[in-house]
């Protein structure tokens, strides 16, 4: 039987350039070499996305993010499956299952939670990592390719898998470690764009300042300028250096992964050299190039399209998740 290889992203707004070449890329490359002998589950998680404010109109989201998919080169097969969440109910009755068997100092241990809580925050936010645990368990994945933020929800996962599996039984597929995870992925664990003013933080789409990311619906001079005006330093030479030279580290970066060139390739390129001026401006012409000719792909891939490949993929899903979730009820004695 074929593994399972399953991946999201939320769909709560655009995505950055970060979102893109960080998650979306990466996971469209490891389909395209594995999709002959894995299944590969791409759902969207608008559950998820839910449990806080939506930036735009949640179905065009949704549709705009599978486009973005195939625009990036994901070669579709019979293995590789779209379905959105919230269209296989077996997600959210697996969640109230494994609910009763987390204590709640495990679940209050998430970083996300501990960073997100309090008295105003919605439940939704506690139970989020139980959710992905249901998400990534119904299907009997083997490979979750997540970033470090993670790590820890897939630790949970593990966790729950086997707490279930001693007390009724092996029902559920155990994924693997994260280090394991991060292996299979051929990927430094340690990829993350930088946000462009302040490159000690990551790239991210809720950061207020609208220069401080490149939005994949930004227009493509619009980009090149927020990269002219991206922080640096005051050292006067170019090094790959992400702890003293971040900034420059993160254009080298976006070098590299935006023109599908080595990263060492890149540095040696530009090891040595003193404008700053010369490596913003080169970066700049790769973004723009790439913007423009990735935004008028996805322009071309009809609605209809994207609408067929969630109704079969949905099919699969429910077809899935039901069967793993009966077992699930027949082991704990619901059925």
């Amino acid at each position: 039987m074929n593994k399972t290889i399953l991946t999201g992203i939320r769909v709560n707004g655009e995505l950055t350039l970060g979102n893109f070449l960080g998650a979306l890329l990466p996971m469209v490359r490891l389909a395209n070499q594995h999709s002959k002998d894995h299944q590969v589950n791409i759902f969207i998680p608008d559950l998820h996305t839910i449990i806080s404010e939506i930036d735009g109109n949640l179905q065009q989201n949704i549709l705009r993010e599978i486009k973005y998919y195939l625009a990036a080169g994901l070669a579709v097969n019979e293995n590789v499956h779209f379905y959105r969440q919230s269209y296989v109910p077996a997600h959210s009755e697996l969640t109230w299952i494994l609910n009763c068997i987390t204590p709640m100092g495990e679940a209050s241990r998430m970083i996300q939670f501990k960073e997100k809580g309090g008295d105003s925050a919605n439940v939704g936010i506690f139970d989020y990592p139980i959710l992905m645990a249901a998400d990534i368990l119904l299907y009997s994945a083997t490979y979750i390719p997540v970033g470090e933020d993670q790590f820890q929800h897939l630790e949970l996962t593990r966790n729950l898998a086997e707490r279930f599996n001693r007390r009724f039984g092996e029902v559920f597929t155990v994924p693997l470690k994260t280090a394991d995870q991060v292996k299979f992925m051929q990927q430094d664990a340690g990829l993350r764009i930088r946000d462009l003013l302040n490159p000690d933080k990551k790239m991210s789409k809720s950061t207020p300042s609208e220069n401080s990311k490149i939005m994949l619906s930004d227009a493509p001079e619009k980009a090149a300028k927020k990269i002219m005006s991206a922080t640096t330093d005051s050292l006067g030479k170019i090094k790959f250096d992400l702890f003293n030279q971040p900034g420059i580290s993160n254009l080298l970066q976006i070098e590299a992964l935006i023109t599908d060139t080595p990263l060492q390739t890149v540095i040696t390129t530009w090891a040595g050299q003193t404008s700053y001026g010369d490596l913003k401006r080169k970066v700049a012409s790769s973004i723009s190039a790439f913007l423009s000719d990735f935004q008028q792909q996805v322009e071309q891939i009809p609605d209809q399209l994207v609408l067929d490949l969630l109704a079969s993929g949905e099919i699969y899903a429910n077809q899935v998740a039901n069967a793993k979730l009966h077992q699930v009820q027949k082991a704990m004695g619901l059925r």
